[in-house]
């Protein structure tokens, strides 16, 4: 497990989530995929947003005090390079290290795309679509972003509609803002084995356990 998800999903937690999955699809046909992200995506671009922003700002006002100061105050040009860099310096490290700096900078449109393609990703590389039945589900939680994707495979997009799953997204979305994470992880896996009992997703005699049910983890 990666160090950033370790801090945040204990060995504890991680048992109850896999025995939590394990009894949700003990009840239906679903076979359910609980992946962790720490981040979707670097974000280079919030790097260089903040470092410009921060940098124009510093020459701003460099230049408003050659304008409005006496002349023996105005700055020299290399005291002026050396603080605009430096105030660029310090954005961009406050976007690295500050993950609420960096989602300002990054902007929700950028995040939104990049969980999404993450999830995606996860999708074929966990291989949820290889079940006999086509009833994977994967439930991507990107935690710097505070997003959580849910993808179901085309066994459960046929009883399942897409709105369904907002209660379950907003349980975990409420619990990563909360900083319990594996907590909201838990009871949503819980609610989602009700709902697809409840839409029919109902478990066969000869249902076998097709995918794992620990919890995937990665940095990126």
């Amino acid at each position: 497990m990666s160090k950033a998800i370790d801090s945040l999903f204990t060995k504890d937690d991680l048992r109850r989530i896999e025995d939590v999955v394990k009894d949700a699809e003990a009840h239906m046909s679903g076979e359910i995929v609980p992946y962790a992200v720490y981040a979707s995506d670097a974000y280079e671009r919030a790097l260089w947003r903040a470092g410009l922003l921060f940098g124009t700002l510093a020459l701003a006002a460099f230049l408003l005090m050659h304008s409005f100061s006496r002349m023996w105050l105005a700055p020299e040009l290399a005291e002026v390079a050396a603080g605009t860099l430096i105030a660029a310096l310090i954005g961009v490290l406050l976007v690295y290290y500050i993950p609420a700096v960096r989602r300002f900078f990054a902007g929700q449109e950028l995040m939104h795309r990049r969980v999404a393609q993450r999830a995606a990703e996860a999708f074929l590389a966990e291989e949820v679509f290889n079940t006999r039945s086509r009833t994977g589900i994967l439930i991507l939680l990107s935690l710097l972003e505070r997003k959580v994707i849910v993808l179901g495979d085309s066994g459960i997009n046929t009883k399942v509609q897409p709105s369904e799953w907002e209660g379950i997204v907003k349980t975990i979305v409420d619990g990563m803002h909360a900083g319990k994470p594996a907590d909201a992880l838990v009871e949503a896996i819980r609610q989602c084995g009700q709902l697809l009992k409840k839409e029919g997703v109902t478990i066969k005699p000869t249902d076998t356990n097709e995918l794992s049910n620990r919890m995937r983890t990665s940095d990126r």
